[in-house]
C-alpha cells in the first residue's frame, strides 16, 4: 500500500503544477465553472476548497485584523487582486452558511482528440439552473392580476379585428366573384365573335 502520496503530478514539476492550479482557481472564482480534464478539476477542489474556507472564516471573524492577514495568504496563491476582492466580497456571502463542499465535478464524457476524460467543476451555490431563484408571493399575485388585464385588453382587440376581418373578407370575396363573372362573360364573347367571323366568311 503506498502511503504518504497525496495529490497528482499531472505531469508537471512543482511550480508549474502550483502554477496552473493558481490560474484554474483565478478562472473558477470569476467565471463560477469552468471545463477541465477530470484529474485537474479532482486536484483542483483539494485547492481552491481551503480558499474559500478562508474567506468564510474571514467574514465570520470579529477581528479585522485576522481577516486582512487571511486576505494577505490567499493573495499569496492567487496573484489576483480582482479574483480576490469577487471571492471575499461576494462568493464569501454566498457560502456562508455551508461547511465545506463548495464545488461541484461532473463527468463529461471523453475528449475527441486525445480522449482524455472532461469534467465540468462548478460552484455549488451558483447552479442557477438547479436552484431557481424563488419568487415572493406577493409579487405573483401583481404579475397575475396584470395578466389578467392584460388577457381582457387582448380578448376585446382579438374580437374587434376578428369583427374588421370578416368585414373585409365578405368586401373581399363579393369582389371576386364579380370579377370571376365578368371574365367568364368576356370568354363566351369572344367565342361567339369567333364562331360569327367564321359563318361570315363561308
Amino acid at each position: 500500500m503506498i502511503h504518504r502520496r497525496k495529490g497528482r503530478k499531472l505531469k508537471r514539476t512543482a511550480s508549474h503544477k502550483k502554477a496552473l492550479l493558481s490560474n484554474l482557481s483565478v478562472a473558477l472564482i470569476k467565471s463560477k465553472k469552468i471545463r477541465t480534464t477530470l484529474a485537474k478539476a479532482k486536484e483542483l477542489r483539494t485547492y481552491i476548497e481551503p480558499i474559500i474556507t478562508k474567506s468564510r472564516k474571514a467574514l465570520n471573524s470579529s477581528k479585522p485584523e485576522y481577516g486582512v492577514h487571511l486576505r494577505r495568504e490567499v493573495n499569496s496563491f492567487l496573484q489576483d487582486r480582482s479574483a480576490v476582492k469577487m471571492l471575499f466580497e461576494e462568493i464569501a456571502l454566498k457560502v456562508k452558511n455551508r461547511n465545506g463542499g463548495y464545488t461541484r465535478v461532473l463527468k463529461m464524457g471523453r475528449r475527441l482528440g486525445d480522449g482524455a476524460e472532461l469534467a465540468l467543476i462548478e460552484l455549488v451555490d451558483y447552479n442557477l439552473e438547479q436552484n431557481p431563484q424563488k419568487t415572493e408571493p406577493a409579487e405573483k399575485e401583481i404579475k397575475g392580476k396584470q395578466k389578467g388585464k392584460t388577457k381582457t385588453e387582448t380578448e376585446s382587440k382579438n374580437t374587434s379585428s376578428k369583427s374588421t376581418s370578416g368585414k373585409t373578407a365578405s368586401k373581399n370575396s363579393k369582389s371576386s366573384t364579380e370579377k370571376s363573372k365578368k371574365t367568364a362573360e368576356e370568354k363566351v364573347t369572344k367565342k361567339t365573335k369567333g364562331r360569327k367571323t367564321k359563318e361570315t366568311a363561308e
